[in-house]
């Protein structure tokens, strides 16, 4: 491991912004293209935002994001103790959402799955629910 980064804070809204940009400053030495960085940053809105509103439907908790750099990859695991998911498959289903009344597209995991190169879901009802998006990014080329 090249480096990590550990991030708590509580589930609150406002902080899904503040867990997007510490990533996207952490990935930075990698010199990562525009494209590469949006995609990051957005699959991890969505990993948090998950966390956030369904993780804790009605209550303030934790989340965590770790991150850590193995050369040009990174890993970043985002974590709640939340009410867990019953059904992960069920819950990778384009347009699903478990939370109808907030009109949300039911589209996160997709994004997820498009924008990194491996998404892993693990969840127990009850226990909580973690989310891990590895990406590698392009090389940069050599200065001459």
């Amino acid at each position: 491991m090249d480096n990590y980064l550990r991030l708590v804070f509580p589930s609150r809204s406002e902080n899904e912004s503040l867990a997007r940009v510490a990533v996207a400053s952490f990935v930075a030495p990698l010199d990562p293209t525009m494209e590469e960085l949006t995609e990051l940053k957005t699959a991890v809105s969505e990993a948090v935002t998950n966390a956030i509103i369904h993780g804790y439907p009605d209550e303030i908790g934790e989340v965590v994001v770790a991150c850590a750099l193995h050369g040009n990859r990174v890993q970043v695991v985002v974590e709640d103790r939340g009410v867990g998911i019953p059904d992960v498959d069920l819950a990778k289903q384009p347009m699903y959402t478990s939370r109808p009344e907030l009109e949300r597209s039911g589209m996160g995991m997709t994004i997820m799955e498009t924008f990194v190169d491996k998404l892993e879901v693990e969840s127990k009802p009850g226990e909580g629910t973690r989310v891990t998006l590895i990406k590698t990014f392009r090389t940069a080329p050599d200065v001459m």
